[in-house]
């Protein structure tokens, strides 16, 4: 691959390897200039990088093999600290990404559906009957009820595009004090809560949800809390199995840890049986 860019872009760019889990991203250089180059992005980087989510975009092209090289511009900056996750540009980024008709009409034309909960509910069910964990797991048992008895709350909502990922790592600052959302590859369409609840429960101190979420734009009431816990668990019965999966049982005994705490608050807060 680093010999083809290099026939591509030609012998005064230097091409290495940007690091990541899937390889596929590469950062050319040359005397005077910096890209970041990624192998078979989404087409949808395209709108991202015109409604300024993402940085620029400033070529695309295809390999002999059918891949596609898309290339950015490379910012000078860093990723967001944890406890910056706070500011109120972070809640006016994922505004602006959650109002965006252009990110969701894209999103469609690439065959993308919004997410339906309730199938999301009966897939998570065969998941866990096909690896026999709800019979190994009381508390997997008990989040899949309350995801049943919570799930006429989450109909009949705003359907928006979501990023799925919302973490420090992927929120870059440049130096000259522009935001990015990066790492759009889990993007779908779903009710916003999907995002901004995960940011609430892992970033956001309790007594200053009300604060953040009026810079978003929107009012703190329980209904919104009985949607964003449906979502949390959800979360994290998908990630019991996705490491079941995998064999990793330390992380399976984690996720456990957390969906104990989200089952006790919802019957705590929620008058669930």
């Amino acid at each position: 691959m680093v010999n083809w860019l290099n026939a591509s872009l030609g012998k005064e760019w230097n091409i290495t390897p940007a690091g990541g889990l899937t390889g596929d991203a590469y950062i050319a250089e040359n005397s005077n200039k910096r890209l970041f180059l990624k192998r078979n992005s989404s087409p949808f980087l395209a709108v991202l990088s015109a409604e300024g989510i993402v940085p620029k975009l400033v070529w695309t092209k295809r390999m002999e093999n059918g891949d596609v090289i898309t290339a950015q511009e490379w910012i000078e900056g860093r990723k967001l600290e944890p406890e910056e996750m706070r500011h109120h540009r972070v809640a006016e980024l994922l505004r602006k990404i959650h109002h965006s008709s252009e990110l969701v009409h894209m999103l469609m034309r690439m065959g993308k559906k919004p997410k339906a909960p309730d199938d999301n509910v009966n897939k998570l069910k065969q998941r866990f009957n096909a690896n026999n964990l709800i019979n190994k797991h009381n508390e997997i048992e008990t989040a899949l009820s309350y995801l049943h008895q919570l799930l006429p709350v989450t109909r009949e909502q705003k359907q928006v595009v979501c990023h799925c990922d919302i973490n420090h790592n992927n929120l870059l600052l440049t130096n000259d004090g522009q935001l990015y959302l990066v790492d759009w590859d889990n993007a779908m369409i779903a009710d916003p809560v999907m995002d901004f609840g995960m940011l609430l429960k892992w970033y956001i101190p309790k007594e200053d949800w009300a604060s953040w979420l009026d810079t978003y734009g929107v009012t703190y009431d329980k209904q919104l809390f009985k949607r964003m816990y449906w979502y949390l668990i959800s979360d994290a019965l998908y990630y019991i199995n996705w490491h079941y999966n995998r064999n990793e049982l330390k992380k399976v005994s984690e996720r456990l840890h957390d969906l104990r705490d989200l089952n006790t608050f919802v019957n705590t807060n929620f008058s669930v049986n």
